[in-house]
């Protein structure tokens, strides 16, 4: 062998991580805000998350310059997540009528921004069994994307809590309704916070490794392409979904760092979805992934100082004192009458309202 060829460098692999950034407004803005935080991914809604009746169609001049800008600023993937009131599992029609024509229009502007991945929940069976409820689910993907071509974007389903009667937070289950739809281009999502509350531990090596066992048995790890990466307000198997800033909750940085750093999960899109509680709380998130993550020779995105999405008060913060002018203290009101006496009747009654008198004294009052 050559000897110039063994002494090639080797190519240094960037990782990709990202945020869910706002679209609200100017959607090519998203891109902007994930660019200043220093992520080189992000997800976005394409529409308000909890309300129906949104257009499906992006107008085309804000489809090419979300377009454009992604290519130029070099994010990659964008995930775009569903609605939340979609539920595809449902046994009301009304709702299932809705959901269906909701998460059409959900493809239709994925494909218009041009986006990778669309993140769905399964939905919840609202006390239909489970067997009906995978297979509403499986039936009404199908209806959604009749007629489309996906070209290259892939829907990914994404793991749940296992709070109340949602569906998702057994493998099995995903699995079951991508066997059910093998036309379709169907992933998973993973979300850590997700996998704790319903009970896959991932905070010790061994604990993660018996996780990943589980996702490679089931749905395949292949399948999995990008991991929601939040930490838990909630404990192990709590079956409630809380996200938690990273190194915060109940998995911990030791955790992530195995996580993100895992061979068996090189290449997916690792995005945050962890509250903002003050000014700075997402910049501080993404770069305590980039701590984790990059290594020696990778050129790190960096963020833009003092950049932040946080919008309102801080949680948890004293109010600013108000620059109004105090109003003097309202003056009692004087009566210029006295309340007349009350007959020993009426008096009774209302202490027997009171509960300090029972109704024979009340008739022996009269």
């Amino acid at each position: 062998m050559d000897a110039a060829a063994t002494s090639a460098p080797v190519a240094i692999v960037l990782p990709r991580i990202g945020i869910h950034t706002s679209s609200s407004g100017n959607r090519a803005d998203a891109l902007e805000s994930a660019r200043k935080l220093g992520a080189n991914s992000l997800q976005i809604f394409s529409a308000s998350p909890r309300m129906w009746g949104h257009s499906p169609r992006i107008a085309k001049a804000d489809a090419a310059r979300f377009r454009e800008l992604r290519v130029e600023l070099g994010h990659a993937p964008v995930v775009i997540h569903a609605n939340y009131l979609i539920n595809l599992a449902t046994p009301n029609s009304m709702m299932r009528a809705q959901s269906v024509q909701g998460f059409h229009a959900e493809l239709v502007r994925a494909l218009d921004l041009g986006a990778d991945f669309l993140v769905l929940h399964p939905g919840s069976r609202l006390g239909e069994p489970l067997e009906p409820a995978l297979g509403a689910l499986a039936e009404g993907l199908r209806q959604a994307a009749r007629g489309l071509k996906l070209n290259g974007l892939q829907i990914l389903l994404e793991n749940t809590a296992g709070q109340g009667t949602c569906l998702g937070a057994r493998f099995e289950e995903l699995a079951a309704v991508r066997q059910a739809c093998p036309d379709l281009p169907l992933g998973i999502c993973l979300d850590t916070a997700h996998l704790l509350a319903a009970g896959f531990d991932v905070r010790t090596a061994d604990a993660l490794e018996n996780t990943l066992y589980e996702i490679e048995r089931t749905v395949g790890l292949q399948s999995v392409r990008v991991v929601h990466v939040n930490d838990s307000k909630t404990p192990l198997g709590s079956r409630v979904d809380r996200h938690e800033h990273i190194g915060k909750g109940h998995i911990g940085l030791e955790a992530f760092a195995r996580i993100l750093m895992h061979p068996l999960l090189a290449g997916r899109a690792f995005i945050l979805e962890t509250p903002i509680d003050r000014p700075g709380d997402d910049r501080k998130n993404v770069e305590a992934l980039w701590k984790m993550a990059a290594r020696e020779g990778m050129d790190v995105p960096k963020h833009e100082p003092g950049f932040t999405m946080f919008r309102g008060p801080a949680r948890g913060a004293a109010a600013k004192p108000s620059s109004r002018r105090k109003l003097p203290k309202p003056r009692p009101i004087k009566m210029d009458y006295k309340p007349k006496r009350t007959s020993p009747v009426a008096r009774a009654a209302v202490a027997m309202a009171a509960g300090k008198r029972s109704a024979k004294r009340i008739a022996k009052a009269r």
